[in-house]
């Protein structure tokens, strides 16, 4: 099959498909998402679940740079960061406003304990403290 049969093949089962970026269930029951990728029999594979980790890593990491202060943090303080800024989104890491100002501060002890008191916090397991170890402590 040449590329231009693939593209034609894309088009053809677009249109036949849809194309719904979030999950639905579809006409039979299955739950399904993208151009008919019918999550309930099929799921995904560890690849695409690894192209997918890169792609929401890649937007965190992009969101983060928008604060000034982040590409000054070491590499354990920023992947901490982007671990809150996975698990909350965009929105619900900016309500973290006094862990926020005492980053910006350059203030880790303060960040981690507004961090540790939170509801997120309680919420998340091992997550939590481990998140809290790793603002607190930094690179070694």
């Amino acid at each position: 099959m040449t590329s231009e049969d693939l593209d034609a093949l894309r088009q053809q089962l677009r249109l036949h498909e849809g194309l719904r970026l979030f999950p639905y269930v579809d006409t039979v029951g299955k739950t399904t998402i993208g151009i008919g990728r019918n999550l309930t029999d099929k799921g995904i594979t560890i690849e695409e679940a690894r192209f997918l980790l890169d792609h929401d890593i890649t937007e965190c990491l992009a969101d983060l740079h928008s604060f000034g202060w982040f590409i000054g943090l070491d590499s354990i303080r920023q992947c901490a960061l982007i671990d809150v800024r996975f698990n909350l989104g965009p929105a619900g890491f900016r309500q973290f406003t006094r862990m926020i100002a005492a980053l910006e501060r350059g203030d880790h002890v303060t960040a981690a304990a507004e961090l540790k008191d939170s509801t997120w916090f309680t919420q998340v397991g091992l997550r939590g403290p481990d998140v809290v170890r790793m603002l607190l402590e930094g690179a070694a």
